[in-house]
């Protein structure tokens, strides 16, 4: 695949409902044949380069996670011309050396939810993507540069569990997730990350401490005032750092081995394939489709 020109899609988690930065702005309702998006999409640019920006809980912070619709926001992306996601969310800390107030880039998944519909694949269209590496190191190297610039603490590499919620771990699940590695814990990356790679879109995640999880001796335990006191303390400067990702992007984007990912992971014989499933998967299979006439 040839170079081709940006699109960021940024995923806007608890705490970034706006990008204030964004020129020309205008907000679009995109159709999607999976259901209703979180929210409309918010289209304009930044230093000269194109951005698309979904608030994923709705302005207003009126849907909680296990309600997301998380299908129809990787499809809505995928069809407003999104070539990459650049996902911010609020998390957790599960280790000392990662306080409130850190941003954390992370690069790997325990997924520990269970009411999701977690692909767009299934009967009569079945495909398997690799999620061994489950976020993009290219676009994860701009996110932690970005973020630097910005002025933010930040640490590089990290375990995010991801809980179904809506409630917070009790102190047995926190300790537990600390014996497993995990780092940071959050509700809402899963099936976000799995969702993108199978629309062969490059992910990459900026989470940004609010708390430390429950595991901690002394602390008290998760409050959701907490929480929003530091996600606020932290918004200022997740708007900055997609400036500076922006700013920092070339001109032109080059090919990323994710754009093709579904050449190796489509297994069923699209001349007997689900009409039905496959009509869905418009947007997200249109070049695979095509490639394989």
């Amino acid at each position: 695949m040839s170079e081709r020109e940006w699109v960021i899609g940024v995923i806007g988690g608890s705490g970034l409902y706006a990008i204030d930065a964004l020129e020309n702005a205008q907000s679009i309702r995109v159709d999607s044949p999976w259901g209703e998006a979180s929210d409309e999409l918010v289209l304009g640019e930044i230093a000269g380069k194109r951005f698309v920006f979904l608030p994923r809980h709705g302005r207003g912070h009126r849907i909680p996670p296990s309600d997301l619709n998380f299908r129809a926001n990787i499809d809505a992306l995928k069809r407003a011309g999104c070539t990459d996601l650049l996902s911010i969310s609020a998390v957790g800390s599960l280790r000392e050396d990662l306080p409130p107030g850190k941003f954390v880039i992370v690069d790997q998944f325990i997924d520990r939810t269970f009411a999701r519909q977690k692909s767009f694949f299934g009967a009569g269209l079945v495909a398997h993507v690799s999620m061994a590496d489950p976020v993009c190191p290219a676009l994860s190297d701009r996110a932690e540069a970005a973020a630097n610039a910005a002025g933010a603490d930040v640490h590089r590499g990290a375990t995010y569990l991801a809980m179904e919620g809506p409630q917070f771990s009790s102190r047995a699940e926190s300790e537990l997730y600390r014996q497993w590695g995990c780092d940071v814990i959050g509700m809402t990356a899963m099936p976000e990350a799995k969702l993108a790679r199978e629309a062969e879109l490059p992910y990459a995640l900026i989470a940004m401490v609010t708390d430390y999880d429950c595991w901690r001796s002394g602390e008290e335990h998760v409050e959701v005032h907490n929480v929003l006191e530091q996600m606020h303390a932290n918004s200022a400067t997740a708007a900055q750092t997609i400036v500076e990702f922006a700013k920092a992007l070339p001109d032109e984007r080059p090919a990323n081995p994710i754009d093709t990912v579904l050449d190796h992971s489509l297994l069923t014989d699209l001349a007997i394939a689900d009409r039905t499933l496959t009509a869905k998967l418009d947007a997200v299979g249109k070049r695979v489709f095509a490639a394989r006439g």
